[in-house]
């Protein structure tokens, strides 16, 4: 694997990212994050959703997704890059580990530091089905 810590975050990095998502590859993700990274997911008990800190902690949040939705997929992305941010926009599609289909747009502010993601903060619009 290529070494992501010396890649400068561009466009590609961000791709790269997604794809990591797409593939439910935990390693790939955590490569591309600082290891006191911060991730605010969508939902959650708080007005900034779940909040997961440190590489440990992140990564179970990532695999709470996956679990959640086994087949998960982040399709039509598009990155956005602003010094040391950026913004991801994406539709994901996916089935709940209950069933129910989900279908959703929603986008995620990065902030870099270091050539890697230190913070994921998700935003999400979601339709009925």
């Amino acid at each position: 694997m290529t070494d992501i810590a010396n890649r400068v975050v561009g466009v590609a990095y961000l791709e790269s990212f997604c794809e990591a998502f797409n593939r439910h590859d935990l390693d790939g993700l955590m490569a591309h994050m600082t290891d006191d990274c911060v991730f605010f997911a969508s939902a959650g008990p708080t007005e900034d959703g779940a909040e997961y800190r440190g590489a440990q902690e992140v990564r179970r949040g990532f695999a709470e997704v996956f679990a959640t939705f086994p087949d998960g997929q982040w399709e039509d992305g598009r990155h956005f890059l602003g010094g040391d941010r950026g913004l991801s926009e994406w539709t994901f599609r996916g089935t709940r580990s209950d069933g129910v289909r989900v279908e959703v747009r929603g986008c995620d502010v990065f902030t870099f530091r270091d050539g890697k993601i230190a913070i994921k903060d998700s935003f999400r619009k979601q339709r009925s089905l």
